[in-house]
């Protein structure tokens, strides 16, 4: 495996320890960010290495490489902190891969037919993998967070630093560096291939868009570790004026070229081929949106805040539809086969519409809790919900199929329970923006800068600010909030107003100080360094600037982060501090400086900072759930959900519940050691490179000892049934039932039936509960209903049988009662006549005896325990046992 820090350090976001990325086309707001091949929780590439050799399922590595052509994907999971490989046509998962510790870290995933190449944003490494033999043979250094963006098409890769404006070409085997970097203005966007393996780049400070070609990799050498390759380096090719300079443009690439969107402006112009640029006004309702990848001739743009979808083709304007439900957290519509998906990431929907508009289907993903990646790749939509367990693959026929990623067959165990879906959020209030804040000017040579702070949008997405001033009028992008006005007169004062716009109209204006053009300007700093710190706030520093003769009165700090330009504030000092929550935590932001003098002169910018990640403690853990463990005594476990990790992976979690104290890497945990039935008081907190965030509370309680109360019973001539209530105290009980010098009984803990007994009987019974943390015990009595038996002894019709049966006589005769289970004149204790009505206890086994014509020719070794003289023996051969004389409804002695 090559391992290569490729000497790019600091302000090229590579290799340095303060560069940041973002996805593809995706302005800098406070969503959810989406990355392109999206996001992945992970923990150490070294541990994907270990794992990945060991998750082939049986393939060899000739037929992996060949099962890696069969349009499959690499999906990941949150909550498992696992990545698994689903074939496209079958929608089954083949392998499997279990990333220790990755449940705080997120992944970029990027992937041709040969090859995986990671980026994790939380440490900033970009590991290769080589799919034919699912071993990582590079890795490579950026800078960790949101705002460096990795591509790859077939044999060429590039990482794209979007806040410092630097693109630069990789070998994707080695991960060595192939030519020359390609410069541009810092806060560019985009960074994807098209079908024909062009890189697109934005540059909304100038609203250009342009196109570069890769070096080959073999002819540069790289490979062989040849670094810049002999002067052989990627190449623009091409550069098109898409927009007016600062306006917001977001990009989706296309099977050959780009789409556009000037998101001020609501303009898409498309660049097919070699062809001219064909722009369309679009009727937007907001601010739109684009997938970061479109395939076939229709564009869809999805303005996420009204839910509505506009799509144009070859330079028109075609259908139009609405996405159903409410809420703003849609992804963008995806373009496939005929149709156009949209994902409703509040309710876990895939709302799949026609060429018309006419919604198709409804595809629900059960228990997906939070994003949804929606990828055309291999001829098949891949859907994955990485919350979940689940995914789906569509066909071009439409077919869908469900995956799932934690199917039992492959290596990775059970899945963990879907985490409780997140309450809806609440409707906004919807109104026209408030006036901007901080409007300031600061004049140069023949030309002044007016800078602002953001309008509160009051439920409806900025699309754009309107400066006015110098006789001109300006449309400015949301996230731009800065504007150069040239041509002016030195000496002549100048004022500028400033407005925004949303989807409800024109908010209020808010006006700038005056201020005078004139020569007579300071020098730019001549160098910027900023610093993440722990509380979440941003220190920016620079030297003192040469005021020209002039005293220099502030500096003006402007934060750049990818496709953004925004005020950060104003320092008399040579320093700023940004509050905490100024900056999205984990987005890379840089910085520039102007000075301004004691005349209103401003210089030019500075140079750019180097790029910093903003970050705080963490969020309070999602969902806390404390609950009792039922089968042990004392003991609590608690699950919950990954919060916020706010710039910074979460390390652990610290667990405090009834004075104990421990730390975990999981999302759950257990407690033993507490009391029987206590109430015990949870406090979890997750910690970062900043600390301990807030906590999550939640109370549970211990198993406590049990109770049992009998409520009642039956019985029939050899059983009784006693029934009773349980306490379980919150535990998992057991029940039985003991009779007074015999085996105990277990059952249900409601009703349990002793069996056996004999008929007539009255027994006393223990009823015990147990459970974790002890028993309880009820006594009871019960008395089995008595079976009778009819001493039967027939006379005959003449001779000695007619009076055989009179009474008791020397040697044998019937219905004589013994002491023991034979016809012993010495144990006989007795005779009863005919018709006598005995009480039965049990049978037991002895003498074979016949009562001939007597009984019915009833012949039996069985013989009954009956109650005459105490309890003593007759045949069952001259007993008739009352109900039909079932021998076996007596127990056995």
């Amino acid at each position: 495996m090559v391992t290569t820090d490729n000497g790019f350090t600091g302000s090229d976001g590579i290799g340095g320890e303060n560069s940041v990325g973002v996805a593809p086309g995706t302005p800098p707001a406070r969503r959810r960010s989406r990355l392109r091949g999206g996001l992945v929780t992970i923990a150490t590439v070294a541990a994907l290495a270990a794992a990945m050799g060991l998750t082939v399922l049986g393939l060899g590595a000739a037929d992996n490489a060949v099962a890696s052509y069969d349009a499959s994907s690499w999906l990941w999971s949150m909550a498992k902190s696992e990545m698994a490989r689903v074939n496209g046509v079958t929608g089954k998962v083949d392998t499997r891969v279990q990333i220790p510790q990755g449940r705080s870290h997120r992944m970029q995933v990027v992937q041709t037919d040969r090859l995986l190449v990671l980026r994790d944003l939380n440490t900033g490494q970009v590991s290769s993998l080589d799919l034919a033999t699912l071993q990582i043979i590079a890795t490579t250094r950026t800078t960790a967070g949101i705002g460096v963006n990795v591509a790859l098409h077939e044999d060429s890769a590039f990482v794209v630093d979007a806040v410092q404006g630097i693109v630069r070409q990789l070998d994707p085997r080695a991960l060595t560096p192939v030519g020359e970097q390609i410069n541009y203005p810092p806060g560019i966007t985009g960074g994807a291939f098209d079908g024909k393996g062009r890189l697109w780049i934005a540059v909304p400070s100038e609203g250009t868009v342009s196109a570069i070609t890769a070096a080959d990799v073999g002819a540069a050498g790289s490979a062989d570790g040849g670094g810049t390759g002999g002067g052989v380096s990627p190449k623009q090719i091409r550069s098109e004026a898409v927009a007016d300079p600062s306006h917001d443009l977001t990009i989706s690439t296309l099977d050959d070229g780009v789409a556009v969107l000037d998101r001020t402006t609501g303009t898409l112009t498309t660049l097919r081929g070699d062809e001219k640029p064909l722009p369309v006004k679009l009727p937007l309702t907001g601010p739109g949106s684009l997938p970061e990848r479109t395939t076939g001739p229709q564009v869809p743009v999805t303005v996420l805040d009204d839910r509505n979808v506009v799509v144009s083709e070859k330079g028109t304007i075609g259908q139009q539809f609405k996405v159903p439900g409410a809420g703003t957290q849609l992804s963008p519509a995806v373009s496939w086969a005929g149709r156009f998906y949209c994902a409703d990431e509040d309710t876990g929907t895939v709302y799949s519409f026609d060429e018309a508009g006419k919604l198709i289907e409804k595809i629900e993903i059960k228990g997906a809790n939070g994003p949804l990646e929606l990828e055309v790749r291999e001829n098949h939509l891949f859907i994955n919900a990485p919350n979940s367990a689940t995914a789906r693959v569509i066909d071009d026929q439409h077919h869908v199929r469900e995956v799932d990623k934690y199917a039992d067959n492959i290596l990775g165990g059970d899945p963990p329970p879907d985490p409780p879906a997140p309450p809806p959020p609440p409707k906004p209030r919807i109104s026209k923006p408030s006036a901007p804040k901080s409007v300031t000017a600061s004049a140069g040579n023949a030309q002044a800068r007016v800078s602002w702070r953001a309008a509160a949008p009051n439920g409806s997405a900025i699309t754009r600010y309107v400066v006015q001033g110098a006789g001109r009028t300006f449309e400015v992008g949301a996230n731009q909030r800065s504007v150069e006005v040239t041509g002016l007169t030195n000496g002549e004062t100048y004022r500028f107003a400033v407005h925004a716009v949303n989807g409800k109209g024109a908010g209020p204006t808010r006006n700038s100080n005056p201020v005078v053009p004139t020569s007579e300007v300071p020098d730019p700093p001549a160098s910027i360094t900023a610093q993440e710190r722990p509380d979440g706030t941003v220190l920016v520093k620079w030297p003192a600037a040469n005021g020209q003769g002039y005293k220099i009165n502030k500096y003006a700090v402007t934060a750049i982060s990818a496709g953004a330009n925004a005020p950060a504030g104003e320092s008399t000092k040579t320093e700023l501090v940004i509050p905490a929550g100024e900056l999205d935590y984990g987005n890379q932001y840089a910085f520039t400086v102007i000075s301004i003098n004691e005349k209103g002169a401003g210089s030019a910018a500075s140079p750019v900072s180097n790029s910093v990640v903003p970050f705080a403690t963490p969020g309070a853990p999602v969902n806390l759930k404390a609950q009792t463990v039922g089968g042990s005594k004392g003991t609590i476990s608690m699950t919950w959900s990954p919060p916020a990790d706010n710039g910074r992976p979460i390390t652990k979690y610290v667990v405090e519940a009834g004075g104990k104290r421990s730390e975990v890497t999981d999302t759950r945990a257990t407690v033993d050691g507490l009391g029987n039935g206590a109430t015990v008081n949870v406090r979890v907190q997750a910690v970062n490179e900043a600390g301990p965030g807030a906590a999550a509370t939640d109370t549970a309680t211990t198993v406590a000892l049990p109770t049992v109360t009998v409520t009642g019973g039956s019985s029939d001539a050899t059983s009784v049934t006693v029934d009773f209530t349980v306490n379980a105290g919150g535990g998992d009980p057991a029940c039985s039932v003991t009779p007074a010098g015999r085996a105990k009984v277990n059952g249900g803990c409601s009703s349990i039936r002793v069996t056996g007994l004999a008929p007539g009987t009255t027994y006393d019974l223990t009823v015990t509960v147990t459970n974790a943390a002890g028993s309880d015990t009820a006594p009871a009595s019960r008395a089995t209903q008595p079976v009778y038996g009819i001493a039967t002894c027939r006379n005959g019709q003449n001779g000695d049988t007619a009076t055989y049966c009179d009474n008791d006589r020397a040697g044998r005769n019937g219905n004589e009662i013994f002491s023991v289970t034979r016809q012993d004149n010495n144990r006989q204790v007795g005779w009863v006549p005919n018709g006598r009505r005995l009480k039965a206890f049990c049978k037991a086994s002895g003498e074979d005896v016949d009562a001939y014509i007597y009984n019915s020719n009833k012949r039996s070794t069985w013989w009954v325990r009956v109650e005459y003289e105490g309890q003593n023996y007759i045949p069952w051969a001259w007993l008739n046992l009352e109900g039909g004389d079932n021998i076996n409804v007596l127990p056995t002695c």
